[in-house]
């Protein structure tokens, strides 16, 4: 977190260069009102497939974790739906197949053992549109992000009071999203920390910019491993979701702590009998100028015999051209990748002046060129377990 906070501001110089014609291959995309599979992993557990059939299934697509002027999403879909269903519109046009949403656990909680149901019906809302957009979603769960929102009844609970609110959190969302093909995955939390003995100090760290994406999953390990809280963790909120739904897949989305603390480092949450529980893991990477090949050695730690999504991926630390290679070499590990959509388009952002409108149009446009080069010839054949040669976009 500290690599990307240092590197903020001078991403934006890097990412100037950024301005390859977008390739929305939309021939290939599944059209809208048409209907959604179900996505499932294959049987071999390489990558994705269509329900019932062996059809790859490679999710590319976009963040929608907050709009232009930093609005987390339920800050406005009620009163401004009409955004929310064109930004879905133009991530379907951008050639995306799959939304990120990132949901609050302080809007969906009202208190520890309410849910709002206000808020549910508008998730149902979310649902709807992806349905008919044909998109899928990411479902990202038990979000802090807004320190001043975090209700003080939460911030005060121990472990195990935590723990359960987030349980009820899981299957009332699960129970609005248990029937629909155009659930993805549930994400349980946005960059879980599972260990730490500092009482009260729930959300570690500075935030980047004014949001607090990491959270620990505990205050005091009690002498307990972080192999062994992540696992109970995992397990807990698990079977709170299949409690109501035993279809749609679980992931956890990963910070890969050897990037910021050297190859000694290792998240708990890639030990695969941390992750047995899990279907796939999802891995935030923002490669580094100058580190590639570590990088990517880094990411191959992340390959644990199940399919791995690169869930954030931006020029945050790195050129735009480094990013862009990254992906073109991280294929032969991953089976799907996320970067962010804030509301705008390029041909918006080119309206703007300033270097932040142009590198955030031009990071787009760079994105959306490099999802034509994924399919087809590009992979090569001792990697088709991986990244099949026929996708489903």
């Amino acid at each position: 977190m500290a690599d990307r906070t240092r590197h903020l501001i001078c991403v934006f110089v890097l990412m100037a260069v950024a301005g390859r014609a977008a390739g929305t291959n939309d021939a290939a995309a599944l059209a809208p009102g048409q209907p959604l599979a179900w996505i499932r992993t294959s049987a071999d557990k390489t990558h994705f497939v269509c329900d019932g059939t062996e059809h790859s299934f490679v999710p590319w697509g976009f963040n929608y974790d907050r709009d232009d002027a930093g609005r987390l999403l339920e800050d406005y879909w009620a009163d401004d739906w009409a955004k929310v269903a064109a930004d879905f519109q133009e991530m379907k046009k951008l050639g995306g197949n799959i939304v990120r949403i990132h949901l609050q656990l302080c809007r969906f909680m009202k208190s520890p053992t309410q849910p709002n149901e206000e808020n549910l019906a508008r998730l149902s809302q979310v649902v709807r549109l992806a349905e008919e957009t044909g998109l899928y979603l990411d479902v990202t769960g038990l979000g802090c992000y807004h320190k001043q929102d975090v209700p003080a009844w939460y911030d005060a609970m121990g472990e195990s009071a935590r723990w359960k609110v987030q349980a009820r959190f899981w299957r009332a969302v699960a129970d609005i999203c248990k029937n629909s093909p155009a659930i993805f995955c549930y994400d349980l939390m946005n960059e879980p920390i599972p260990s730490g003995n500092q009482k009260g100090d729930w959300l570690p760290g500075k935030p980047l910019g004014k949001s607090y994406f990491v959270q620990r999953l505990t205050t005091d390990m009690r002498g307990r491993t972080d192999r062994e809280i992540a696992k109970e963790w995992i397990a807990e909120l698990s079977a709170a979701i299949r409690a109501v739904d035993q279809r749609h897949m679980i992931t956890v989305g990963l910070v890969p702590w050897e990037e910021t603390f050297g190859p000694g480092a290792k998240n708990a949450f890639r030990d695969p009998d941390v992750s047995a529980a899990l279907d796939f893991l999802c891995v935030h990477y923002y490669p580094r100028d100058g580190k590639l090949d570590d990088d990517l050695a880094i990411l191959k730690l992340y390959d644990i015999g199940k399919p791995l999504v690169i869930e954030e991926i931006f020029p945050l630390s790195s050129s735009a051209e480094t990013t862009d290679e990254f992906i073109r070499r991280s294929r032969p590990e991953a089976d799907g990748w996320i970067s962010f959509f804030w509301g705008k388009t390029p041909e918006e952002y080119d309206k703007e002046s300033g270097i932040y409108a142009a590198a955030a149009g031009g990071w787009l446009r760079d994105f959306c060129a490099l999802r034509g080069e994924m399919p087809g010839d590009a992979v090569s054949p001792t990697h088709v377990t991986h990244f099949p040669s026929s996708p489903m976009w």
